[in-house]
């Protein structure tokens, strides 16, 4: 077992190694009969596992994984947090098991098979990110899925889902009030457990999100020279307001506000001649040099960075699927209220917006669709399964709130977080996620869409006297055109190496320039950071 950077704690013939951040950490301390002697986050781990045997992981929230080793029942225990914000691996070489939050110290055991997969390696060619959660892209080295145990014992390994992330009934107040108010209660709660000592840094757009995290950690603290936000906004590449907004939050909550410049950020001309090596392929390659030096001066400001992602999913405007829902249980009552809600909260300037969609004629040929790449090699993807794996992407069953429940029940959370890994290992520093916090998480998908999704309704009543109007009434903003595509048209393309290996997977004649730019050029990006990375093999 191998954990970078962290500790062991023993008690009797337990001990556990590993990192990790517990939410309602007093809590869990009250609830433990003989917990007097535990510090640390990780010794409580330890002593909830001597409290309660393996439904111990049933009480642990927060960001963590660890591995357990109970000498007494001869037994490993390894646990990964319940969204996969930590990472954990393991491969089985010889009857050696080999456990790690490390997939590079896992491969520098010369035992360990280096064979590819060829599925993640398909996911990575067209979305950017393994969708399987187990997988990774060495054949013979699994990554414990998010909310779930690893148990090895008397020579048999087994995985275990311990959590499920699951919204039933939706949240109902009489009250009005409560719905604002147990929000921000929650939100409150859940930065206070996030809260280091010393100065904290927030990454800050001038969106609705990130400053109302800024808000609520400001009042968390009870002083604004404790928080720093970090603002990127593009100067050159494209039109861009987030330093507008970002320093109207920053001067009415009375914080610092680091602006940073992200044209030069977002392509790095000199990316294949860095010599830079990452265990996985990863489309952050491209950025990764200044991205090193720009996680360097965060973590001279702050040791611990809030990022405030979240609302975007959970607040996702599932309109159509609740109306339906509402009318399969003939909830009559239920639906005229949430129709009169939908009308009052929407306004007369929200239906006007609405009236003028409707008036200008959709063309078909512009919306965006997913498939197989053009230069994916076809006899490859037709092996891998490509084009049922895309075909499959999104689907949730549940009945009222599926785009919500469904963006977390996909891969690309872990995906995000192995990203946000990089700059914490450059800072060093560490992210933490206020609204992923489960407490915070499950109730906004809780809620009524109608009316509380609508424009993230929810978090602009909360804020009504916490932030500028102008942040208030803005609308999410997406980006006028796609930064690396703007950068790619001042510098041109990238080459390719030339090496061979890449062939099995890609037909390189038929990358741009050859055939037309996409729309998203993520997945451009993806053949030149397979080819560089095969090359470093």
């Amino acid at each position: 077992m191998e954990f970078d950077g962290a500790t062991v704690e023993r008690l009797g013939p337990l001990q556990i190694v590993g990192n990790v951040r517990l939410d309602a950490r007093w809590d869990l301390w009250r609830s433990l009969p003989n917990a007097g002697g535990a510090h640390s986050d990780l010794a409580l781990c330890l002593h909830a596992y001597a409290a309660w045997g393996e439904s111990f992981v049933d009480r642990l929230s927060g960001d963590f994984c660890f591995a357990l080793w109970d000498d007494t029942r001869r037994c490993l225990i390894a646990v990964r947090d319940r969204l996969g914000i930590r990472p954990l691996f393991h491969a089985s070489v010889g009857g050696e098991v080999l456990v790690s939050d490390s997939l590079d110290w896992i491969m520098a055991h010369d035992a360990v098979p280096t064979d590819l997969d060829d599925v993640w390696i398909g996911d990575f060619l067209t979305v950017g990110f393994g969708l399987d959660f187990d997988r990774t892209v060495r054949r013979h080295i699994r990554r414990v899925p998010p909310a779930h145990l690893l148990k090895i014992a008397d020579g048999r390994e087994t995985v275990r889902r311990y959590w499920q992330l699951e919204i039933a009934e939706p949240l109902h107040f009489k009250d009005r009030r409560v719905y604002t108010e147990r929000f921000l209660e929650l939100v409150d709660t859940a930065i206070k457990d996030r809260l280091p000592p010393g100065r904290i840094g927030i990454s800050m757009s001038g969106g609705l999100d990130s400053t109302m995290l800024a808000a609520c950690t400001v009042a968390a603290v009870g002083d604004p020279a404790r928080v720093i936000g970090e603002c990127h906004h593009f100067e050159r590449l494209m039109p861009d307001e987030e330093a507008h907004f970002g320093t109207l939050a920053a001067r009415h909550l009375g914080i610092e506000l680091r602006l940073q410049a992200a044209d030069d950020l977002v392509y790095d001309s000199q990316w294949r001649e860095r010599g830079l090596r990452t265990a996985e392929p990863t489309l952050t390659i491209v950025q990764a040099h200044p991205g090193a030096t720009t996680a360097r001066a965060m973590a001279a400001d702050a040791g611990v960075w809030f990022f405030g992602e979240g609302p975007d999913n959970a607040l996702a405007f599932d309109r159509d699927p609740y109306f339906a829902w509402l009318v399969s249980r003939r909830d009559w009552w239920g639906l005229a209220g949430v129709l009169l809600d939908y009308v009052r909260v929407k306004g007369l300037s929200g239906w006007r917006a609405t009236v003028a969609r409707r008036l200008v004629p959709h063309h078909a040929g512009l919306s965006a669709t997913t498939g197989v790449p053009a230069w994916i090699d076809p006899d490859f993807a037709r092996r891998v399964g490509l084009p049922e794996r895309l075909q499959a992407l999104g689907a949730s069953a549940h009945p009222w709130h599926p785009q919500a429940v469904g963006s977390f029940e996909s891969a690309i959370w872990p995906a995000l977080f192995d990203d946000l890994r990089y700059a914490e290992a450059c800072g060093p520093f560490e992210w933490r996620h206020p609204f992923l916090d489960l407490r915070v998480l499950e109730y906004m998908m809780a809620l009524p869409p109608v009316p509380w999704a609508w424009r993230k309704h929810l978090l602009r009543k909360a804020m009504a006297d916490r932030l500028p109007p102008a942040i208030l009434a803005r609308d999410k903003t997406a980006l006028a055109r796609q930064p690396l595509l703007a950068v790619w048209g001042e510098q041109g393309l990238p080459s390719l190496s030339g090496s061979s290996r890449l062939a099995p997977y890609v037909t390189a004649a038929e990358l741009p320039p050859h055939q037309p730019m996409p729309a998203n050029p993520d997945c451009v990006v993806a053949a030149h950071a397979l080819d560089h990375w095969l090359v470093q093999e």
